[in-house]
């Protein structure tokens, strides 16, 4: 289930408020431009289904969204717990980080954590399968698969190059709680 928590950026064991209804948290974090939907897609994607399968599965909602924001690019990823990379990939995004282009992610399965910096305060949402979040450019923000990464993220990106993140240098990400999993 998809969960928002909001703190103050000063407070991180003092939350504000903490939503689990769909509609809510696209509210609440609509007022941030940033975007949250749910899709749910006519065919059901299994954990094993190739990169092919998995974008023709939500190609409609792929071809509305570049016809909406002019994207130039997806794809998919995924990682799991036996991932021998995880823990340096972990530490890569879990640092406060901006992007030129906006942070499009929809989750075909298992879960992440993505954490906002806006107005002083810090916007945690666990993102589960079927949620669908964009992340303006330029928004502060950074990401926790967790110790034990399980999930599949279709990718959409304004240019060809895809993810490149320019790190802030703060480190109010290390004091805000992770993603146990």
């Amino acid at each position: 289930m998809s969960q928002l928590t909001i703190y103050p950026e000063v407070e991180p064991d003092n939350a504000l408020v903490s939503m689990t209804d769909p509609g809510d948290i696209s509210k609440e974090l609509a007022a941030l431009g940033v975007r949250f939907e749910r899709w749910k897609s006519e065919s059901e994607v299994q954990a094993d289904d190739d990169n092919e399968t998995i974008l023709l599965a939500y190609d409609e909602e792929i071809q509305k969204l570049v016809s909406e924001r002019g994207y130039k690019s997806w794809d998919v990823i995924s990682l799991n717990a036996k991932h021998p990379d995880k823990v340096s990939l972990r530490a890569k995004f879990t640092d406060e980080h901006t992007h030129a282009e906006d942070e499009v992610r929809f989750f075909v399965r298992g879960s992440g954590l993505f954490v906002m910096h806006c107005e002083q305060k810090v916007y945690a949402l666990l993102c589960t399968k079927g949620d669908l979040i964009s992340v303006p450019a330029r928004t502060k923000h950074w990401f926790d698969m967790g110790p034990n990464p399980e999930f599949t993220c279709i990718r959409v990106f304004n240019s060809p190059e895809g993810w490149v993140a320019d790190y802030t240098g703060d480190k109010i990400a290390a004091t805000f709680p992770l993603l146990e999993n």
